[in-house]
């Protein structure tokens, strides 16, 4: 077999809510299964494989590569799951380029999807962490966040005032997707003066818990264009995973991410990326990692975060757009999450985001972000890229 370049040809989501009673997982599953689907104008039997993945500990489903066929519409398919903590659907992504690229299958379909409304996060989280050096004292995930936060502010001054800024700017960009969670604007008061989880984050700086799927439709230069007259290229990907214990991390700085960055510009000949990239879907679980990560992408310099974003350059007609879609601050199906990053920065390249379309996009960057500050990265184009 030979290597083949990849891009994704379709894409589906559905609407997220906190709950979604009206579906079981199959059903859900299938609702973006069938919008992607029509999206590439496919059906069901010209897809070659499926790739899968949710926290599946939360829901205390196990093999939902089998458990979901009948929503996936993978009998008589190859079907393998994949399930990586917080980097579930980014990694869903990777594995279906990969899986693609190989030239193993022609068509694959990608689905992440969670119901988080049926499941146990708080404790599943709890039992990632180890049970002698840091479940004690670091159980769940809004504790290290806060812990990241407060070493950031500490070294560079960043106030929590620059952490709401980017809530308000992700909770403004949500208006326009209809398919997210939370769509109502915020201010910095508002965000100030909403309860205090763990100091500093409050709870509008974090995101919520989303029932909700997504799924993407990858496919070989050879089929490619022949589905779609505007494919979006997968030009390289790339992912970090940099310690074991919670002690190891460099707190205040996400090394995976800069890692990972290095990597992708390093593939692809970018030398500045705030220039070169025109549009970015940041997994960014909370607002202090929108001032943070954006200088690990080296977007700003370290400590010169806060003051890019207030300069206007990630909103939306700005010079590098963060998060069109509102990002996971507004909306977390959590095996879903980092796909729908890929999906919506696909719909960009593709010119098919509709209301929150960034002009002009050639070249797209989604991350995905997990437990222990894992990071992976895809970075997407117009033009083919070159082996």
């Amino acid at each position: 077999m030979s290597k083949q370049r990849v891009a994704i040809v379709g894409t589906g989501q559905t609407f997220h809510k906190s709950h979604r009673p009206d579906v079981n997982g199959q059903e859900l599953i299938n609702e973006a299964v069938q919008a992607a689907l029509a999206d590439a104008d496919l059906s069901i039997d010209e897809i070659d494989a499926i790739v899968i993945g949710n926290m599946d500990h939360f829901e205390g489903i196990n093999y939902v590569d089998c458990w979901s066929v009948d929503g996936s519409g993978g009998f008589m398919k190859p079907v393998i799951k994949l399930t990586t903590g917080g980097t579930t659907g980014s990694t869903l992504a990777i594995g279906g380029y990969h899986m693609v690229a190989s030239s193993l299958f022609d068509r694959v379909l990608v689905i992440g999807w969670e119901k988080n409304s049926e499941s146990d996060t708080t404790g599943a989280i709890t039992t990632a962490f180890d049970p002698v050096w840091d479940r004690l004292v670091f159980a769940g995930a809004i504790s290290g966040l806060a812990a990241e936060a407060q070493a950031y502010m500490a070294k560079y001054g960043a106030t929590d005032r620059d952490g709401a800024r980017v809530s308000v700017r992700d909770r403004k960009h949500a208006c326009n997707n209809p398919h997210t969670q939370l769509r109502k604007e915020v201010t910095i008061d508002e965000v100030l003066a909403s309860p205090m989880l763990a100091d500093p984050i409050h709870l509008l700086d974090v995101c919520p818990r989303t029932d909700g799927a997504c799924a993407v439709i990858m496919a070989g230069e050879q089929v490619a264009e022949k589905i779609t007259a505007t494919p979006d290229w997968i030009w390289a990907t790339a992912n970090r995973h940099t310690y074991t214990y919670l002690g190891d991390s460099n707190f205040g700085r996400l090394d995976s991410m800069a890692a990972a960055a290095r990597e992708i510009y390093k593939k692809t000949g970018i030398k500045e990326p705030a220039k070169e990239i025109g549009v970015i879907e940041l997994y960014q679980p909370y607002s202090f990692a929108g001032i943070m990560w954006i200088e690990d992408l080296g977007l700003a310099e370290h400590g010169k975060g806060a003051e890019f974003i207030w300069s206007g350059a990630t909103d939306m007609g700005g010079e590098i757009p963060i998060n069109p879609s509102g990002g996971v601050i507004a909306c977390n199906p959590i095996g879903a999450t980092g796909l729908i990053r890929c999906a919506e920065a696909a719909m960009q390249v593709m010119g098919k985001a509709e209301g929150r379309q960034v002009p002009d996009v050639n070249l797209a960057m989604s991350t995905g972000f997990g437990g222990c500050f894992w990071s992976d990265i895809l970075l997407h184009g117009r033009r083919k890229p070159e082996f």
